[in-house]
């Protein structure tokens, strides 16, 4: 097992110290529902054929069908495709949503295909894992390396297969093909939302308001952008080529255009004017602010770095960016975390709203998608920061009790020992 997993599950363990639900509750829980591997074989453009693995787990489908991005990258394996699927199950809950918990995986680098590959590795993806999928089963959605196109061929490859236009099969698409406004932006504008709401509770009403962000893909730098307009400096960013950092402020609009041209959020450095360091990860992570944004991968800030951060706040819009190890360092050094599960929800609550307009055949427009999001998002913020004062935990295992009160909930409304043998 994983480390990964492992801290995952252990989330489990600790909730359930602070719920009372049958054990029956915790022994479903512990173990994914599904599970499949698969070999996608596709042709590549120089004609020989290559294989690639790929993963789909759905987690748990109490709640509803289940829900969770797919992601393409070189590291992917079935452990990391668990532990993504089991933090769905968990934000699905927090955020009150009629789903469970999913996600998959292809392990390549797509940045090694050519466009007509990468499209016949996202159609092979869909028809080896069509008997799993299904809008009233399981609806995928982008993740890391996957976007609106390749959500878009992948729903069309599901249309083709059962014979009649799906669009709810999956979330993200491009709005010509039934995606919804607001969905590009959601994740960040979920984050946004959290720490705007907390912002007192925080200690961060008070401050700078200076924020690293590690990651400046799609979340990454609209959260930038967010918080730039807002009136918070944005003194440090961050992406797999390296960070910088500008204790008077960068503009994240000019980093984002940088990044685009050239490569790397690091080029602005040496082409803006202005005074940024470029640095690793880890360094990045040690400067001085108020917030520290992780949007990248999981396990970023682990035990070894995490004793050198001196922000107050760490907002996960990542899944899984602080490890179980870091979580203890950062609890003792008073480093409050808003965990993933909360904080970067919004993605999957805009995805539910595209699944219901998809399914009803009437779309909203962007200010309605948004007036809908923040009320949802305030309202979870504030149910788990009174739990968390009221047992004097974390907000990480306040947001799992909270959860875990839901799953425990339904799966209860179906019967327990304690309703067949009283």
């Amino acid at each position: 097992m994983s480390e990964t997993l492992e801290g995952a599950l252990s989330q489990l363990g600790k909730a359930a110290s602070y719920v009372d639900l049958p054990d029956e509750v915790l022994d479903m829980l512990k173990y994914p529902a599904e599970v499949l591997a698969c070999r996608l074989t596709i042709r590549m453009d120089n004609g020989a054929r290559k294989t690639f693995q790929a993963w789909r787990c759905r987690y748990d489908g109490s709640r509803g069908p289940t829900k969770g991005g797919i992601r393409f990258h070189p590291d992917a394996s079935e452990d990391e495709v668990i532990s993504l699927a089991f933090w769905m199950t968990f934000k699905c809950a927090v955020a009150g949503l009629p789903f469970g918990g999913a996600k998959g995986a292809i392990r390549v680098d797509p940045r090694s295909l050519s466009r007509a590959e990468l499209e016949r590795l996202s159609r092979a993806y869909v028809r080896a894992f069509a008997s799993m999928i299904g809008p009233d089963r399981d609806i995928p959605a982008p993740d890391v390396y996957t976007n609106a196109m390749i959500m878009g061929w992948m729903a069309d490859e599901y249309s083709s297969l059962v014979g009649r236009p799906t669009p709810a099969v999956i979330t993200g698409k491009p709005l010509e093909l039934g995606g919804s406004v607001g969905r590009v932006e959601a994740t960040a504008r979920g984050g946004f939302h959290v720490l705007k709401h907390l912002i007192t509770e925080l200690g961060l009403d008070q401050t700078e308001k200076r924020v690293i962000i590690q990651g400046f893909g799609n979340a990454g730098s609209a959260m930038a952008n967010m918080l730039h307009r807002d009136g918070w400096k944005i003194v440090g960013v961050a992406d797999s080529g390296g960070g910088i950092y500008c204790p008077d402020g960068l503009d994240p609009e000019k980093v984002k255009a940088c990044k685009r041209d050239r490569g790397s959020v690091t080029d602005y450095a040496n082409q803006s004017g202005v005074s940024a360091n470029v640095m690793e990860r880890d360094e990045l992570f040690s400067q001085v602010c108020d917030v520290i944004i992780p949007a990248a991968l999981e396990d970023q800030i682990n035990s070894a770095n995490a004793g050198k951060i001196c922000a107050k706040v760490i907002l996960e819009l990542a899944n899984g960016p602080v490890t179980s190890g870091a979580d203890k360092v950062l609890a003792k050094n008073h480093v409050i975390v808003v965990p993933d599960i909360l904080a970067n929800a919004g993605g999957v609550t805009v995805s539910y709203f595209e699944w219901v307009q998809n399914r009803q055949g009437f779309y909203w427009t962007e200010s309605e998608v948004n007036e809908r999001l923040q009320p949802i998002m305030e309202r979870e913020s504030r149910v788990i920061w009174e739990l968390a004062q009221e047992k004097s935990i974390t907000l990480r295992t306040a947001a799992y009790v909270l959860g875990l009160r839901r799953l425990a909930d339904t799966i209860r409304a179906l019967g327990t020992q304690a309703y067949f043998c009283p």
